[in-house]
């Protein structure tokens, strides 16, 4: 298990270590000729868990997405951190807005590799293929809601102050996931024209079960204890993380009872 910094490591001890301890490795996987380099996160010993796809920000497979996906074992679930952008790719905080938006301004390729992440989760032995989610920070958080705009067989899809994208015409029709979107009421990066936008297209199709949870004066990066740029709408909040957090257990465990 890794050894994180003591800001990572305090949300970390805050869901209990199990008796029966985990297990963690990096994850290499190839998809169409490219390599990838993940990081996954189970509970100890034999048998299968419910999955969770964990889908990083605009850094990579950081520590903060190995520390989520170790919180997320603690819990009882088999967490595979997708890397989104390659085994060769880890860019710089100065870099990385560029290496993130080849992939917004190329939506078909940003699905195909999160499609080829979630089959990689699914396959995994500790994982119960029939009960699978996925959960994203800030680019992953618009990761994730595209991976459910391709109709993936995935039960439950959790964004954390990502971007609000919406679909093509009708689109929205093929997600089968229920969605919950966990977003900052001051974060400029999906401000108020952006969720009502959101909302409206998934009114579209009634069929979906989704919510959205807006915290009060929470910034974008809300749950990132090293965000601190306020000037640039990014920074972090505890209770929100909290809140969120808490938010996103409550969804996991309701839509995997009924998954049993």
């Amino acid at each position: 298990m890794d050894s994180y910094a003591p800001n990572l490591s305090d949300l970390l001890e805050r869901e209990p270590l199990p008796a029966s301890g985990i297990a963690c490795d990096d994850v290499d996987y190839e998809a169409d000729g490219v390599a990838y380099r993940g990081y996954r996160a189970r509970p100890a010993g034999a048998g299968r868990h419910p999955g969770v796809l964990v889908v990083h920000d605009w850094l990579g497979v950081t520590d903060y997405v190995r520390m989520r996906c170790d919180m997320l074992a603690r819990l009882g679930y088999s967490a595979f951190a997708a890397d989104v952008f390659g085994a060769d790719v880890r860019p710089t905080p100065q870099g990385a807005a560029a290496v993130a938006g080849r992939f917004y301004q190329d939506r078909a390729l940003w699905r195909k590799r999160l499609v080829e992440a979630f089959d990689q989760l699914r396959t995994d032995a500790s994982v119960d293929a029939t009960r699978t989610a996925a959960i994203g920070y800030c680019f992953g958080g618009s990761s994730v809601l595209e991976l459910a705009r391709t109709g993936a067989d995935v039960d439950a899809v959790v964004s954390f102050h990502g971007g609000l994208l919406t679909g093509s015409e009708g689109e929205a029709e093929k997600i089968t996931a229920k969605l919950l979107v966990l977003h900052g009421a001051a974060d400029p990066v999906a401000p108020d024209e952006d969720v009502l936008a959101f909302e409206n297209d998934l009114r579209t199709a009634p069929s979906v079960d989704w919510q959205v949870i807006a915290y009060a004066n929470a910034m974008h990066a809300f749950t990132l204890p090293d965000a601190d740029a306020p000037e640039h709408g990014a920074q972090f909040q505890a209770t929100a993380e909290r809140r969120s957090w808490t938010a996103m257990k409550t969804f996991l465990a309701e839509v995997f009872a009924t998954r049993a």
